[in-house]
């Protein structure tokens, strides 16, 4: 499949694009600036192309089989830019992909949006775009994965993780290297029982196969 990668640059985006170069699966990396282009066909896209996310970008789609949206505004940013990235951005992706025909759709979530007030008034904005992200998703008719992972780090990929649909009731200091993050969201696009499904994952012990067969 060709592969649409909505945040190809971003830190996850980068590893996707890399584990997508690896797959039977062809890259077509989104990106907001032609100076981007160069580094993203080092890592291994098959295509770059230009589109703004706070714009129309819908012409992004119009040679792709699958979406992975890993688009996001960055710590650095305030609730302006949640909003129309991590929230509108996102909407607007899994319209385009209606229009477009594009069925098959893998969304990076976020661990907490199940619940946006318990994560803390900081958080909660966030938390919020990416919650109502994930239900304008789910209210489409593609066949959407939502992966919710735990606190990010920059280890090396494992491919051992732990999932849960119900979502973890305790995780302490537990995290996930985003070298995984991008390794689950590539496995699931050829598995249909992760359709239509939302789950959490952490790193863990289990073979990352085995543990999304288990969805």
């Amino acid at each position: 499949m060709k592969v649409l990668v909505i945040g190809a640059n971003g830190q996850v985006g980068r590893h996707i694009v890399k584990e997508l170069s690896d797959s039977s699966h062809d890259a077509i990396a989104l990106v907001r600036k032609e100076e981007q282009a160069a580094h993203l066909k080092e890592l291994g896209a098959a295509d770059v192309v230009i589109g703004d996310l706070e714009k129309d970008f819908s012409s992004a789609f119009d040679n792709a089989d699958a979406v992975i949206f890993a688009a996001g505004s960055g710590p650095s940013t305030g609730a302006d830019k949640t909003l129309t990235i991590d929230l509108w951005g996102a909407a607007k992706a899994a319209k385009y992909a209606e229009d477009k025909g594009v069925k098959r759709f893998v969304q990076l979530g976020s661990m907490g949006s199940a619940d946006p007030d318990s994560g803390g008034e900081e958080m909660k904005p966030y938390l919020v775009a990416k919650r109502t992200a994930d239900d304008l998703l789910q209210a489409t008719s593609l066949d959407y994965t939502i992966v919710r992972p735990g606190a990010l780090s920059d280890e090396n990929k494992t491919a051992h993780i732990e999932v849960s649909a119900d979502g973890f009731t305790s995780i302490g200091d537990r995290s996930i290297p985003r070298a995984d993050v991008a390794h689950i969201l590539v496995e699931v696009l050829d598995r249909p029982n992760t359709y239509r499904k939302t789950f959490e994952v952490l790193q863990g012990s289990n073979e990352a196969g085995a543990e999304l067969d288990s969805l």
